[in-house]
């Protein structure tokens, strides 16, 4: 549940760089801001209850607030105002969460499914399958090499696929299924289903309005920071569909 959430972060601006040391250590002293630093209000007051077994996509133009809402609800991003209550434990996929690229995608999937919270039983004996859903060595032994050596695509498949062997409470999942192929997405789709009927619940952030149409069953829609629509995933897609296209 998020309750009347603010997100308010600071970024460094034009000039940031200029005043040098002893400009810093003024400002240090006098606890006066940066010069080019400037606020900004990211999320708006976003208030929305998901419950359990729900599909929900997050929809919204480049710098809506989808991200740092799925953030904030991952507790990687703090609120300026408001409260976010969980009964399960978030956990948050993007496509640039970092595996280390000098090491072999083998080595990342054990790597990766501790840090999802396997044991090494587990890993074990879901390594065969995290390597077959994620299809990267359909052209070769892939998972042998090191990261460096994989297309964006495939990077993204392989964290997809360690996060996907995992149950979870509350599995949030930002831009994943933009870089697969059409087989790809379809063994995601299915997944996400099967984390539903677990009585899980998932959140979709994607540019691909079909496929939150596709995948999900409710769409939230951001813009500006601000929560403009909440509903069936088909209604709110429409709406974002003529909001878009009369832009």
């Amino acid at each position: 549940m998020a309750d009347d959430v603010h997100v308010v972060y600071k970024v460094n601006g034009a000039g940031a760089r200029k005043g040098g040391a002893t400009a810093a250590l003024s400002r240090l002293f006098t606890r006066g801001p940066a010069p080019g630093m400037r606020e900004v209000h990211a999320v708006k007051g976003v208030t929305f209850v998901a419950y359990k077994g729900e599909a929900i996509g997050l929809i919204g133009t480049n710098g809506s607030g989808k991200s740092t809402l799925l953030s904030a609800i991952a507790g990687l991003q703090p609120v300026a105002r408001g409260r976010i209550y969980s009964h399960g434990q978030p956990s948050l996929l993007g496509v640039n969460a970092a595996l280390m690229n000098d090491l072999t995608g083998e080595r990342n999937v054990v790597l990766g499914g501790l840090a999802m919270g396997m044991s090494k039983q587990q890993i074990r004996e879901r390594y065969q399958s995290i390597v077959d859903f994620s299809g990267i060595n359909e052209k070769g032994d892939f998972i042998s090499l090191p990261m460096r050596t994989y297309s964006s695509g495939m990077g993204a498949r392989l964290r997809f696929s360690i996060a996907a062997a995992k149950d979870h409470d509350v599995l949030m999942i930002d831009e994943a299924l933009a870089t697969g192929d059409a087989a790809f997405q379809r063994r995601s789709q299915a997944r996400i289903e099967e984390l539903r009927e677990q009585a899980g619940t998932v959140f979709l952030v994607s540019h691909g309005i079909g496929t939150v149409r596709e995948t999900c069953d409710r769409a939230i829609w951001l813009e500006a920071g601000v929560l403009r629509m909440d509903g069936p995933a088909d209604e709110v897609c429409d709406a974002y569909e003529r909001f878009t296209s009369g832009r």
